[in-house]
């Protein structure tokens, strides 16, 4: 075996023990499976809600703090009080909250687009910058944000997540680049139709539902518990350039 090709043990490449997270969206969906997932793989995990009493998955090692990520003022404080809560140190970033406006384009709402840019892209702005500020420095971090299918298609009838999943793309690709000199790795998952309260109205319309399936190559719509292997391999080591 090479020299410059160590040999590292693949268990301890997935190991989070000793690492803290902070999640948001991490209350239902594909944010409470990657919670439980990061917590079982030894991280400690920060959960962000609205609720000052959320439902948090099941485990000793997850904590909270409360925010409503469509009040940018509020998120401008939520990484530092994150990080008070966790000890001063973050070492891996989960962006997955998000929330949903279905109208027609022609009746789309100002306060539904605001609502929708301001949980689903500028949030992720805001706790990307503050989670680079005390991650660059340091030389070491993990971003994960969550994108879509949309962020390279369309839709119907959701103009304002499309345009904001479009920019969660952009975002990723540009810290990406700027941040990866500096040993912090940004990257995005980007699901397609998962099981979840979110599209409980297009899993209820029968022919819906049929044409997105029609679409799907492996015939079936994901569920929450599929990202737990992918959220675990962006967070670790594994997914990590050497210095």
């Amino acid at each position: 075996m090479s020299e410059l090709t160590p040999f590292v043990p693949s268990p301890r490449l997935f190991s989070l023990e000793n690492k803290n997270v902070l999640i948001t969206g991490a209350t239902r969906g594909i944010g409470r499976a990657c919670a439980i997932a990061l917590a079982q793989a030894g991280a400690s995990v920060c959960i962000v809600s609205r609720s000052p009493d959320p439902p948090l998955p099941p485990g000793d090692n997850h904590t909270h703090v409360v925010c409503d990520l469509s009040d940018s003022d509020a998120v401008k404080s939520l990484f530092q009080n994150a990080l008070d809560k966790m000890g001063g140190n973050i070492h891996i970033l989960v962006n997955c909250a998000g929330i949903q406006r279905r109208a027609p384009s022609v009746d789309f709402s100002e306060q539904d687009w605001d609502d929708v840019i301001n949980t689903n892209l500028k949030s992720v702005w805001i706790l990307c910058q503050a989670a680079g500020r005390h991650m660059v420095p340091l030389r070491r971090g993990h971003i994960i944000n969550f994108a879509s299918l949309l962020t390279f298609q369309g839709g119907l009838t959701v103009p304002a997540y499309a345009s904001a999943k479009g920019a969660v793309g952009q975002l990723t690709k540009a810290l990406s680049n700027e941040w990866s000199a500096h040993n912090v790795q940004v990257n995005a998952i980007a699901p397609g139709y998962i099981e979840t309260d979110m599209n409980s109205r297009l899993l209820a319309d029968p022919v819906r539902f049929r044409q997105i399936s029609e679409r799907i190559p492996a015939g079936r719509w994901g569920k929450p518990e599929d990202f737990a292997g992918p959220i675990v391999f962006l967070a670790s080591e594994a997914n990590k350039e050497e210095e």
